[in-house]
């Protein structure tokens, strides 16, 4: 869908006064409702002012675009208003925003709307092109100069498109496909990325491919070959490869919100907000080829490494997905279970020994919720493994037959309770729910685009949930059959064989810690936890707490030799240069200090005290430095004049190192120091 498409002549005004950003944001929301685009302007409203909550939508350079994907949405839409004196909308930069968008994006249904929003926010970042909107005289003219650089832009490729989709001859479709694939195969050959970017932001609208535009854009200048993944609201696209990710120099992450990072553990990862993205890719991209990056160690749960395991061993895929959904499952497991040991804790057994843990109504109470806490244990365990085979719409899938599986549901008796499924089962219905999942997908794939946007939450859901269910309740007797005998077994083994059973679980729990072994033996006792065998679970834990008892200990009684290997860690002579190297660094007095607390935070040097005196220092400013800051000003002033804009925020940046904030209001540039 182009941009023209989304905004009609009616949601178009140039030459507008307002206030301030609050009015600013009413005359949009007008403007966007004259195009018949809205069910409830209050609802959007709402909806767009929720998003300003989290940051405000101005990306500096007299630009904003505000945005809502809201159920008030009728159908995607677009507004523009050109404000000649500017508005203030918060922008970082302290710029007025002269050029206002509004996107209207509906809750449900086709994101139609993302690839003119991509395109849009890529024209944005092509010099010249904002500032002729501004100039626009009309209405038509303002749409003539989007359509023109659409053209432009994105004319080729829509030229290829369409010509593949009209399949004019055989021939020349035949010749397209071999030259596509072609294309195709060199590009797989020859790909090699120095620096690789991911962008996203809150809504994953406008900013994302702003950033990514503005990163590959600034790439292509200096000569470094970049590729950037955008993570927007209708999923990832120009997705890195494992192969790109492993060739690469380093990694920029410019994201508002949570991205995939299990992939990059290992590679050096630069982390900042969207908005450096937009305004600061010269910079992230000079710091990226530097060498000078940090090393990146993901540090969550196995639930983050799941989408790259395409290459993995079917065994390895297996793991993943099953610790996925343990690490989901331990918090019902421990915030219940503590809350019934608490109950058992705080019960009176005299009262009646039958009731014990629910005589008294405070135990009675603790009891309950810690019950209902530890009863979700196993929808959540199937629950996350569905998801982490299928994405998100596997999550209600093996939610359901999770619970069908802990009910022990069975066609002779659909409401549960003739068989003991348990653990196994729910194992079994987390695995059954995500391969389902994955294989209505593929099945779906095949429909028309048009019904892309029922599959998730018509399709999936409910042909998913009925044909888990059925599995599961298939599955349930012979997972049944196997706790049955799992459990008969143990409690008939004697003395010796359980202490036998418990040292080797113990082992394995602390040999690894976190480890294989470890997850192992986890895995094993919550599962006959969840069965009542609650000895298993108790050697388990033993084993668990060894290493960091022994830890413990060891500092404790043998503090010389800890501290001995701490200090022998630490540089100090090295921390001293780099101190003397941050005093005689050309920075502003008050970077110095702050770098210096950081310092004295890890060396205890009394340093922080002796710092005061360049604080005071540099509270004055004399008019050396005064006549210093007024022709940096000038400078930028020109460069924007001249619409060299990469010269002028360098300028903001140096006065910034140096200690000079800038912004730029309706009476002129202000600074402060920082």
């Amino acid at each position: 869908m182009r941009i023209t498409e989304l905004l009609k002549k009616e949601s178009i005004e140039l030459g507008v006064k307002v206030a301030d950003k609050n009015a600013a944001i009413d005359k949009l929301i007008s403007l966007m409702d004259a195009g018949g685009r809205l069910n409830s302007t209050q609802g959007y409203k709402e909806g767009i002012l929720a998003r300003e909550a989290l940051g405000s939508t101005a990306i500096g350079e007299g630009i904003a675009i505000p945005h809502a994907k809201v159920e008030a949405v009728k159908e995607p839409g677009l507004a523009a208003m050109v404000v000649p004196e500017g508005v203030d909308y918060e922008a970082f930069d302290g710029s007025l925003a002269n050029l206002i968008f509004m996107i209207a994006a509906p809750a449900a249904g086709d994101d139609v709307h993302l690839q003119a929003l991509s395109r849009l926010s890529t024209l944005l970042m092509n010099p010249g092109f904002k500032e002729s909107l501004i100039a626009a005289k009309d209405t038509d003219e303002f749409l003539d100069i989007i359509d023109k650089a659409e053209n432009e832009r994105f004319g080729e490729e829509e030229r290829k498109t369409e010509a593949a989709a009209e399949n004019v001859t055989e021939d020349k479709a035949v010749e397209q496909k071999v030259d596509d694939g072609a294309e195709k195969s060199a590009s797989a050959v020859n790909a090699h990325y120095r620096v690789l970017a991911v962008t996203a932001c809150p809504t994953g609208i406008a900013h994302t491919y702003m950033a990514a535009e503005n990163l590959e854009n600034t790439g292509k200048k200096l000569g470094i070959s970049l590729k950037a993944e955008t993570d927007g609201s209708g999923g990832a696209q120009n997705v890195l490869t494992k192969e790109e990710i492993a060739a690469a120099e380093a990694i920029i992450v410019a994201a508002d919100k949570n991205v995939e990072m299990a992939r990059f553990d290992g590679k050096p990862v630069i982390m900042v907000p969207v908005a450096d993205g937009i305004h600061k890719a010269e910079a992230l991209i000079n710091q990226a080829v530097s060498g000078t990056v940090p090393i990146y160690h993901y540090s969550g749960d196995a639930s983050g490494a799941a989408s790259e395991g395409e290459n993995d061993s079917v065994g390895r895929q297996i793991y993943k997905h099953l610790m996925n959904g343990v690490s989901h499952m331990l918090p019902f497991v421990i915030g219940g279970g503590i809350l019934i040991a608490l109950a058992f804790l705080l019960d009176d057994y005299s009262i009646d020994p039958s009731n014990f843990g629910k005589n008294t109504p405070l135990a009675a109470y603790l009891k309950t919720i810690g019950e209902q806490a530890f009863g979700m244990m196993l929808p959540i365990l199937a629950g996350f493994i569905a998801m982490s085979i299928a994405d998100r719409p596997g999550l209600a899938v093996g939610l359901v037959a999770g619970l069908i599986a802990k009910m022990g549901s069975t066609f002779a008796n659909p409401a549960g309770g003739d068989v003991n499924a348990g653990f196994l089962g729910a194992l079994f219905a987390g695995f059954a729910g995500g391969y389902l999942v994955l294989g209505l997908k593929k099945l779906f794939s095949k429909l028309p685009k048009s019904l892309e946007g029922i599959k998730p939450v018509l399709l999936y859901p409910v042909i998913g949930i009925f044909l888990a269910a059925v599995v599961t309740t298939f599955i349930n007797p012979y997972m049944g059959m196997i706790n049955d005998g799992l459990t008969h077994f143990l409690n008939g083994m004697g003395g010796t064989s359980r202490v036998v059973l418990g040292m080797i679980l113990g082992g394995m729990m602390s040999i690894d810690m976190g480890g294989p072994f470890n997850k192992a033996a986890y895995v094993f006792g919550t599962a006959q936890l969840a069965e009542g065998n609650f000895e298993v679970m108790a050697a388990v834990m033993a084993g668990g707490m060894v290493p960091p008892l022994a830890i413990a200990l060891c500092t404790t009684f043998f503090k010389k030799k800890f501290t001995d290997a701490v200090s022998n860690d630490l540089n100090t002579s090295m921390a001293i240069t780099i101190v003397y190297d941050v005093l005689k660094a050309d920075i502003s007095d008050r970077t110095k200090l702050a770098l210096i607390d950081d310092f004295e935070q890890v060396l205890d040097l009394g340093l922080r005290e002796s710092g005061k005196a360049l604080l005071e220092a540099s509270s004055s400013v004399d008019s050396e430095l005064e006549a210093f800051i007024n022709d940096k000003i000038a400078e930028r002033a020109a460069a924007k004049k001249a619409k060299d804009f990469a010269t002028a925020d360098a300028i903001r940046d140096e006065l910034l190192a140096k200690g000079v904030a800038i912004k730029d209001t309706r009476e002129g540039v202000k600074w402060e120091l920082v």
